[in-house]
């Protein structure tokens, strides 16, 4: 089970890499960012459309937790995304707003668990229908997919000559 410090050095760590490979995206042209490079989402713009898809709809969960998280009301006035490839944007700028926005709700978030709240349950059913439960482990692996899909655009934009830097959480840890 994660600590409460774990979730917050995670969100801090999530939204400093979040700045800094929009920021690397951002050097390269439109058609670069769009061009379809064999990830499993096509291309650097469809692979960061797919994280903002799927952080999405884990803050609209988590919004379901008992504690009812106030840092969580302004994700349910966003749409929820009608799959894990929706285009939130095909412009980076827009979409690198959009991001910031949920970069600072995960924040919030995790200034606001509480130790105990790690372990209540979130119950929810997945798109196979499985149900699932456990906060802590599901804010892990919340945070494991976003680190997952970074991972494939650093290397999606070192392909394309852009260096990200370091990406490692090393780098965070005090």
């Amino acid at each position: 089970m994660p600590t409460r410090e774990d979730i917050v050095l995670l969100a801090s760590y999530n939204a400093s890499m979040n700045q800094q490979v929009y920021s690397a995206a951002a050097t390269l042209p439109k058609e670069a960012l769009a061009a379809d490079r064999g990830a499993f989402f096509g291309s650097i713009l469809g692979t960061l459309n797919h994280i903002v898809a799927g952080d999405t709809i884990w803050l609209r969960r988590f919004a379901a937790h008992p504690s009812g998280f106030a840092s969580l009301a302004a994700v349910l006035d966003m749409p929820a995304p009608a799959s894990l490839a929706h285009i939130h944007s095909e412009d980076l700028a827009s979409l690198t707003a959009h991001r910031a926005r949920l970069d600072a709700i995960i924040t919030a978030l995790a200034a606001e668990i509480s130790e105990s709240d790690l372990g209540l349950q979130v119950c929810y059913r997945n798109a196979r229908g499985d149900r699932r439960t456990y906060f802590g482990p599901l804010l892990l692996h919340f945070f494991n997919h976003q680190t997952h899909h970074r991972g494939q655009v650093s290397t999606l934009l070192s392909q394309a000559g852009v260096d990200v830097g370091v990406t490692d959480l090393l780098a965070w840890i005090p």
